[in-house]
């Protein structure tokens, strides 16, 4: 068994933002071209504990080289106060010809990392009237900071980021690490979400929001919003939107935004691509520079499998990891 602890993870992935891009790239089009297995996430959740859960996302990634395995993430957002991360998860990769497990990975740095890069793959997709120069991050925690790394990575042109959060000292200290991570970008902080939404016409929505609180009305025309907390918008707005998806089978659920308009309407015809099929296209899709558009991923397992392998595979290649012999029986 290889244990690949959150140091060799990150020794791994740091400086390869292109090469995550590619694999969560690769994993969204296997997955429009039905090479996946996606069984529907596991929610964990607790009594009189609404906003604490843990997920398992199992899943089949069959390309050239397939593969197999479970990520299994918590999100406990009280953590924070008590000086712990939010989120931790363990990813196992499991052999495709024995089912046995080969590897265990800390899973919250891969987690972060594909969920931005689907983001960023997903912005990079929908193409602009106008170059995106700058983005509104609501939300500044780990995520909206993997976000940003891989906008800049897949969107080059950008050159000013605006951060809102409820906590204000949060908002703070987020945009003082942007602008010691990234020196040349321009740094503001919003006074409310509103002010964020309307600073660019990309935002990204990344928060631990458990029921809807925001609607569109204060973005541009034109505005690409994306959803990565799912919960954030309102059911109008999701209805007003044109609407991207990573798979409505799996988003119209667990009472996100877009579950909550499905409900309202009784059809998911709001719904207009998938991700996957952005990818696959021969062709940039242009936004619609007329309504805000929603990109609303719920994070689907291979994605997870697909950076894992690559992490597994970089990590082998320099010899990272801790071997545990006799860790399964026989």
């Amino acid at each position: 068994m290889l244990i690949l602890g959150a140091d060799d993870v990150r020794r791994v992935l740091d400086g390869a933002e292109q090469e995550v891009l590619a694999a969560v790239r690769q994993a969204y089009r296997l997955h429009a071209q039905g090479r996946t297995v996606l069984p529907h996430s596991v929610f964990l959740r607790f009594p009189d504990q609404p906003r604490d859960r843990i997920i398992g996302l199992p899943g089949y990634l069959g390309d050239d080289t397939p593969v197999a395995g479970i990520k299994w993430i918590s999100s406990f957002p009280g953590n924070l106060e008590k000086g712990l991360e939010r989120a931790s998860a363990a990813v196992i990769l499991n052999s495709t010809d024995t089912g046995m497990p080969e590897a265990v990975l800390e899973g919250s740095v891969i987690s972060a990392r594909r969920t931005a890069a689907g983001a960023a793959a997903a912005a990079a997709a929908l193409v602009p009237a106008t170059a995106d120069t700058g983005v509104s991050l609501i939300g500044c925690g780990v995520i909206n900071f993997e976000v940003l790394r891989f906008l800049l990575a897949a969107l080059p042109e950008l050159s000013s980021v605006t951060v809102f959060d409820l906590d204000g000292a949060r908002a703070a200290a987020f945009a003082a690490r942007c602008a010691d991570r990234w020196p040349t970008l321009k740094v503001t902080v919003a006074g409310t979400a509103d002010e964020a939404l309307a600073a660019h016409p990309l935002v990204c929505l990344a928060t631990t929001a458990a029921a809807p609180h925001l609607t569109t009305d204060a973005c541009r025309p034109g505005t690409l919003l994306l959803h990565l907390s799912l919960r954030d918008l309102t059911p109008e707005s999701v209805l007003s939107a044109v609407n991207v998806v990573d798979d409505p089978d799996h988003v119209c659920r667990e009472a996100t935004s877009l579950h909550l308009a499905e409900q309202a309407v009784g059809h998911r015809e709001f719904i207009t691509t998938t991700i996957g099929d952005l990818l696959s296209a021969e062709a940039p899709a242009r936004r619609d520079e007329d309504r805000v558009t929603v990109v609303s991923p719920f994070g689907l397992g291979v994605l997870d499998l697909a950076v894992a392998d690559l992490t597994r595979r970089r990590a082998q290649a320099l010899g990272l990891g801790t071997r545990v012999p006799g860790f399964l029986p026989g």
